[in-house]
């Protein structure tokens, strides 16, 4: 009898359990009037217009060193970009413009704007072909002033590069009278004293290099 009762004892428990059912709780929660929402939500977001398009950059700082001047100008032409043109058609991180690019031994202006390390060459390059062409006027005017501003290797060939080596041999010879503007209205001046104080002594001067 106690064995009966062991085995049946559980599934009457069941049975019974299962006759009331489960029926769910029912529970009313009331929210409060403050907290119902009555329309669509306003995103919040800032005020000002982002541009998630165009990168934000800072220009680098290197210091007076070969890589901060260079680094310095080509944050000047391009921000850095390798891979850019510019409205004139100058082309890479310093936009050479294809006569120079030509001059210098690069006649596939694609292959230029896609090969970083060769692009470095060029700037290397040209910095000692004008280096050659402005030997003369480095020698002559560096330490100088013109127009209160003193004169360094360093502005002078970041001068030519941006505005022409021929520019900036009238710019000194005239001391300061022939101040041209280059395609974005900057003038040689400018240059000069925007890069003097880098320390470019090691570019050996080239007469006309190719690369």
């Amino acid at each position: 009898m106690r064995k009966w009762t062991r085995v049946l004892f559980p599934v009457i428990i069941i049975f019974i359990l299962f006759s009331f059912g489960f029926k769910p709780v029912n529970v009313n929660v009331t929210v409060p009037e403050a907290l119902r929402v009555k329309g669509p939500s306003e995103v919040v977001f800032p005020n000002h217009k982002i541009n998630f398009k165009k990168p934000i950059t800072t220009p680098p700082f290197l210091g007076t060193s070969y890589n901060g001047f260079k680094e310095a100008l080509a944050f000047k032409e391009s921000q850095g970009n390798y891979f850019t043109t510019n409205a004139f058609g100058y082309l890479g991180k310093y936009q050479f413009g294809i006569g120079t690019l030509e001059l210098l031994g690069v006649y596939n202006a694609t292959l230029f704007l896609n090969d970083p390390i060769l692009q470095e060459k060029v700037f290397q390059t040209n910095l000692s072909r004008n280096k050659w062409i402005l030997r003369r006027d480095i020698k002559r005017f560096v330490g100088k002033k013109i127009n209160g501003q003193e004169i360094t290797e360093s502005g002078i060939l970041a001068a030519a590069h941006l505005a022409g080596a021929g520019n900036v041999k009238k710019y000194l010879r005239s001391y300061g009278k022939s101040d041209v503007n280059d395609s974005f209205g900057t003038t040689v001046s400018y240059y000069i004293k925007r890069f003097s104080g880098y320390d470019i002594s090691h570019v050996a001067p080239v007469k006309n290099p190719r690369i």
